[in-house]
């Protein structure tokens, strides 16, 4: 029997011969996307849609293939269009359940989820309707909904993690720059953990938590990997769909769970993203729901009724200023990092690691690096994305694959946009005129400004 990656051969092959074949070339993003194959799927159904406007089907595996990645705000953008046509398939009200699940909005997701499922029935998803707390075989449940969730049933249990768990193989030789931020996660983190004779000695806990905070896709989730391979602890990234639920009282016991399982599978690294959805200010919520989770968490944090250490807590968060400042207190997230865009070495570094696996002619990363000022590492692979496709329309057209080259990286740095300007923009204000106790002096730092004696730029 062939393997996948011969299958994936003969189909790329089959479309060589025949590129307009749109069920082929449907057929072959669909299998690329079976393998967990995201970002080769999403430009086989590019294609697809470059080749024929409005194809439902290409449409939908897209965001599919978009949501797969984490590629939250690119997904939503296509399925709420897709939304609007009268005819719009039964799978994609339920891929827009899971993303405004993964988003926060239950109640929302459970209306979604309940379309889908009038259109069609076979196309319902037992895991997430248990988490919306839509019965099997219901489509819609009679569950009362207070705050925006469900009551939930004494015979409830709480989830498991454990399978979730992973070693991670990385470490911070495979993360390029940021020296700083590692420098702060080995005093806090591993130098502990490797000699604990000594800081148990000065009365130092081993554990405790780091918040880093910075623009999106400048690898604050590669960092708490590598952290975990570093001093080689089991690694569980959490999101806000594990832990936000429809039933009342379940948020704060999926939050527990967490927790729990991680003091048993000890040392561990629990890495929150995106943790200002969990833990946002309890002064700007309207439902006592926020604040109970909140309260939970930071129970959680402070071990009230199990101890923590080995329990190594990460976070990130691209908008400190919403996080509730009572995680900042100490022995909480005690240590508040700044991750800042990769310099202009770290820069190459990324497009190398990057560029890996592709065919390259002599392309100079160090020119290329130069030229992306400001770019995240998530806008360098989007740029390496632009130059992927510019080479295989090309190819397309001539029945020829050439290699990339500097002048093809260039091309398409130039088209992207570095995603950290508008973030600075924003944090600029913060670090300005909200910036208690010098929480974002190396926000001010970076952006080269100083403050005069009336607190205004100088």
């Amino acid at each position: 029997m062939a393997s996948g990656d011969d299958t994936i051969r003969a189909l790329r092959e089959a479309l060589r011969l025949s590129p307009d074949n749109m069920p082929l070339r449907l057929h072959l993003a669909e299998s690329l996307l079976g393998m967990g194959r995201g970002s080769e799927a999403e430009a086989e159904f590019k294609e697809a849609l470059a080749r024929q406007h409005g194809n439902a089907a290409a449409k939908l595996g897209l965001a599919r293939a978009f949501y797969q990645q984490g590629k939250n705000s690119q997904a939503l953008v296509l399925i709420e269009d897709m939304l609007k046509a009268p005819d719009t398939p039964a799978r994609a009200y339920i891929l827009h359940a899971r993303l405004v699940f993964r988003a926060g909005d239950v109640a929302r997701a459970v209306r979604q989820y309940k379309r889908g499922l009038d259109l069609d029935p076979e196309c319902g998803d037992p895991e997430l309707a248990a988490r919306l707390g839509i019965q099997a075989g219901s489509r819609g449940g009679t569950a009362e909904v207070v705050e925006g969730r469900v009551r939930l049933p004494t015979e409830a249990q709480a989830p498991e993690f454990a399978e979730r768990f992973e070693k991670p193989q990385i470490a911070f030789k495979e993360v390029g720059g940021l020296e700083g931020v590692k420098e702060e996660i080995r005093l806090k983190i591993i130098h502990p953990l490797r000699h604990p004779d000594v800081y148990k000695a000065y009365g130092k806990p081993i554990g405790g938590g780091i918040l880093m905070y910075g623009p999106p896709g400048c690898g604050k989730t590669h960092l708490a990997r590598a952290t975990a391979g570093e001093v080689q602890a089991r690694f569980l990234a959490v999101g806000i769909s594990d832990v936000l639920d429809m039933w009342i009282g379940a948020s704060e016991r999926n939050l527990h769970a967490l927790f729990d399982q991680a003091r048993r599978n000890k040392p561990c690294v629990l890495f929150f993203d995106e943790v200002d959805a969990l833990g946002a200010s309890r002064s700007d919520m309207r439902h006592s729901a926020g604040r109970h989770l909140i309260n939970q968490f930071l129970s959680e944090l402070d071990g009230v009724d199990a101890v923590n250490e080995g329990v190594l807590i990460l976070a990130a968060t691209n908008a400190p200023w919403h996080l509730d400042s009572a995680f900042r207190r100490p022995g909480r997230f005690d240590r508040i990092i700044f991750v800042p865009p990769p310099d202009e070495k770290a820069r190459a570094a990324i497009l190398r690691v990057l560029c890996q696996g592709k065919p390259l002619a002599d392309a100079d990363f160090e020119e290329v690096a130069a030229k992306s000022d400001g770019f995240s590492g998530a806008d360098l692979k989007a740029a390496i994305d632009v130059a992927i496709e510019a080479k295989l329309k090309d190819a397309m057209r001539t029945g020829k694959p050439l290699p990339l080259t500097t002048r093809d990286l260039l091309a398409g740095v130039k088209t992207v946009k570095p995603s950290t300007r508008e973030w600075f923009a924003t944090a600029r204000n913060y670090a300005l005129y909200a910036n208690q106790g010098g929480l974002y002096d190396d926000i001010l730092k970076y952006l080269n400004i100083t403050k005069g004696s009336d607190g205004f730029p100088s």
